[in-house]
């Protein structure tokens, strides 16, 4: 298919993920088949241990799957691809020594990007995720959100085609984590980068997704691709509506029912 005209960014064909050998080996991914369109917002769901964070980090190229395939822009990921995926994860894993500013630049300082081109990419980057009053400040001087924003800006700053988010803001309070999810959302309407997004919060993935992929126990595969019917942009409001309390019925009887 020609480049111009492809819309699946990113293809996962036949994944399977096998830890240890014989008799102590764990299968943690069976099967798992899904594809990803170009600037689709995709979060993942499923119970604990059903490999989520697994399929991220062969999603990155970080681990290998026993069998199986992974394709951005129809190329096999094989090994990390850093000017081409970038990652967020739990914790935000700044640099303590180094500002706001600066903790944005370092992946383009390791590309060996200008400094005056690393400096303007990363102080629009601060700007986009509402930090640039925050640039000159140490990890130690920002709030848990701002860190993680810190982070999300790290990422984008890489203009990646992929950004894997694994549990970006499970360690925040209720109220904050939904206030990151907002934010979130502006920055992609901003971006339009493509997101995959595991969450063990139902009500985070759907109020954040264009589709939901819902996982099952180990071994981890996909029971049900869900398209999530709200327009967009979201509003607070529309988590009490009805078809938002339906869907995530739905959601906690697929999990519910997965052997």
């Amino acid at each position: 298919m020609n480049q111009a005209v492809r819309t699946d960014i990113l293809t996962v064909r036949g994944v399977s993920k096998i830890f240890g050998a014989d008799r102590g080996s764990v299968a943690a991914l069976s099967d798992v088949n899904f594809s990803v369109r170009r600037q689709q917002f995709v979060t993942i769901v499923g119970p604990s241990g059903c490999g989520k964070s697994t399929l991220m980090q062969i999603l990155g190229g970080l681990a290998s799957a026993s069998c199986g395939e992974v394709l951005l822009n129809g190329e096999k990921i094989a090994a990390p691809r850093p000017d081409h995926i970038a990652a967020v994860f739990q914790e935000p894993w700044l640099l303590p020594w180094k500002s706001a500013q600066e903790n944005v630049e370092f992946p383009l300082s390791l590309k060996g990007v200008a400094v005056a081109e690393r400096r303007a990419r990363a102080a629009a980057q601060l700007e986009l995720v509402g930090l640039a009053h925050a640039a000159t400040r140490l990890p130690h001087e920002l709030s848990g959100g701002m860190r993680q924003r810190v982070a999300i800006a790290r990422a984008l700053v890489q203009e990646p085609d992929l950004l894997l988010m694994d549990e970006p803001f499970a360690a925040l309070d209720e109220q904050t984590r939904t206030k990151m999810g907002n934010e979130l959302l502006r920055i992609w309407e901003h971006s339009r980068r493509t997101i995959v997004f595991i969450t063990h919060g139902l009500t985070e993935a759907i109020y954040l997704a264009d589709v939901i992929l819902v996982m099952a126990a180990r071994p981890g595969r996909i029971v049900e691709r869900i398209e999530v019917p709200l327009p967009r942009p979201r509003s607070i409001d529309m988590i009490g509506s009805e078809v938002f309390g339906q869907l995530r019925n739905r959601i906690w009887q697929l999990i519910g029912d997965s052997p």
